[in-house]
Formats: structure tokens, C-alpha cells, sequence
């Protein structure tokens, strides 16, 4: 499957592109990556250099795919950081052509403003136009806790709570919008995670150990929602999907705190980022 990827890309660590990248490749999809910024690093870090890439640049890209006919074997649209709001713009043209060429392909939108405790990290505009702009357009949506209650405007303390909001996503039979909404990293006590996978008439958890770090590593976001993508592509149902990605990100995690690194170790741990050992399954919750 081809895949066009537009988030952030950074030279040194894994956030967005260079997050995403070689989880799709390993999984033997073909990726052609935009970037939506490039850094040094993350802004995790006390500084970093680089710049915001112009939503000109980032459509010009997108027109240049569509000008040389590449588009019409395009398979997938996986967005991520687009730090602002115009560059909403440049993401709403790629899913307008990518569908025109292919009818066929999906569109995963990880709506990425902010986390907890961090608060948003985007321009302030941004959640908006990813509610009203992009969520029509999207097939899949992967929110995390904090990004699930700026979409949704509902609070979200527990599981349930989460399934309501993470359903309010969705759309309604007659609809253009998300089918799937995948929420991540809602925290089950102190030493357990869950990710809870939602359609209107069901919905999956997993749940896995919390490893701890400090600091946290960035980028798990992402490549959680590349995994994901690249087994749905793979023909995987929602399930299966679910269960091969959260277990492969947690092997990468495990790898990177066994080598006590703050940037993930997607490199040394990527055969079992594709094929994990140990598998934590989805658990059937609703109906």
C-alpha cells in the first residue's frame, strides 16, 4: 500500500515523519512523507533549531504528487502535527485528491494539540479546524485524552466516559466522518494504560503496563497511530489491529527504557515492533 504521511519531522529523535516512517515501511507499505515542520529535535528538549514549512510549500508538495499522477496509487492519508491552522488547509486538499483519485482510501487523522500536562501546544485556532475541517474527512481519528476532550467538549475521568466521547466522533450513518475513533493513553491507576478502540456498535480495550520514565519519551503517539494504520491497510480488522500495535509500540518501550534512552528505540526493537513476542489482546467491551 502507498501512503501519503504529512506531520513534523526532526533530525534527531522520533516524532511524527521520522516516527512514522519505518513502522509503515516494515510493515511493506510504500510512504511518501511532506513535512509540516523540520527541527533539530523535539520541542521536549530546552531548545531546538528549524523551521515551520509555509502551507504553500506543504500544497505545492501535494499538487506535485497529484501533477504526476501519483496520487491515483495512493493507498492511505495519515496526518499528524500541523502546528497551525492553515496548514489545516494543506491537509484538507491532500484527502480532497487522494479521494478524487482513489475513492477506496482511508484517512487516519491523529489530531495532535496537546497532551497532559502540558496543555495545548498549537496554535490556539488549530482544535477547531481540526473539528470542523478535518474530522468530516476522516475515516479514523486517534485522540489522546486531553486532544479526545478539546474535540469532543465533553470531560473525560474514566472508560466509560471515554467511549462516550470517543462515540460522539463518530458519524451518523448518512455522514461524512470518522468510522473509528482509537483514543490512547488513558491512565488505569498508576501502573496501567489502556487504549480503547470505538465504532458505533462496539468497542475494544487493551490494557497494558505502565513503564516508567523520566523523562517520558516523545513520539509514542505517533507511532502508534503508524502501526495501527499499516495493520488496517494490511487488511487486519480493528481487533487484531489494536492488539499488534499497542503490543508492538510497548516492545518498543520496553527496549528503550532496557537501554536507558530518552529518544525511543525504534531501530534496535523495530522486528518486534512489527511482530511482537507478547501479545496483551483486545478485549470485546461493547456491546
Amino acid at each position: 500500500m502507498k501512503i501519503v504521511s504529512l506531520q513534523s519531522a526532526v533530525a534527531y529523535g522520533y516524532v511524527g515523519n521520522s516516527a512514522a516512517l519505518l513502522p509503515l515501511q516494515r510493515l511493506g507499505h510504500e510512504v511518501w512523507p511532506i513535512d509540516s515542520v523540520q527541527f533539530s529535535n523535539h520541542p521536549g528538549y530546552d531548545g531546538f533549531r528549524g523551521m515551520r514549512l509555509p502551507a504553500a510549500h506543504l500544497i505545492a508538495m501535494i499538487e506535485g504528487l497529484a501533477a504526476v499522477g501519483a496520487l491515483e496509487s495512493c493507498d492511505g492519508l495519515l496526518t499528524g502535527y500541523l502546528g497551525e491552522a492553515d496548514t489545516v488547509e494543506a491537509a484538507v486538499l491532500a484527502a480532497d485528491l487522494i479521494r478524487r483519485a482513489n475513492p477506496d482510501a482511508l484517512y487516519l487523522c491523529d489530531p495532535v494539540m496537546g497532551d497532559v500536562p502540558y496543555g495545548l501546544y498549537v496554535d490556539s485556532d488549530l482544535p477547531e479546524a481540526f473539528r470542523s475541517r478535518l474530522l468530516p474527512l476522516a475515516d479514523i481519528v486517534t485522540p489522546n485524552r486531553f486532544e479526545l476532550e478539546w474535540l469532543s467538549r465533553r470531560p473525560v475521568t474514566d472508560q466509560t466516559d471515554a467511549v462516550v466521547a470517543a462515540r460522539a466522533l463518530l458519524a451518523g450513518p448518512e455522514q461524512a466522518g470518522p468510522r473509528l475513533t482509537v483514543v490512547t493513553s488513558l491512565e488505569d491507576g498508576d501502573d496501567a494504560l489502556i487504549v480503547l478502540a470505538v465504532t458505533t456498535e462496539h468497542a475494544w480495550r487493551i490494557r497494558t503496563p505502565r513503564l516508567p520514565f523520566s523523562p517520558e519519551p516523545s513520539g509514542t503517539g505517533d507511532v502508534l497511530a503508524a502501526l495501527l494504520f499499516g495493520h488496517l491497510l494490511s487488511g487486519r480488522a480493528v481487533p487484531e489491529a489494536l492488539d499488534l500495535a499497542v503490543s508492538g509500540l510497548f516492545a518498543v518501550l520496553e527496549r528503550t527504557r532496557a537501554d536507558r534512552r530518552r529518544e525511543l528505540a525504534l531501530v534496535a526493537a523495530q522486528d518486534v515492533m512489527i511482530a511482537p513476542i507478547r501479545r496483551f489482546g483486545a478485549e470485546l467491551i461493547l456491546p
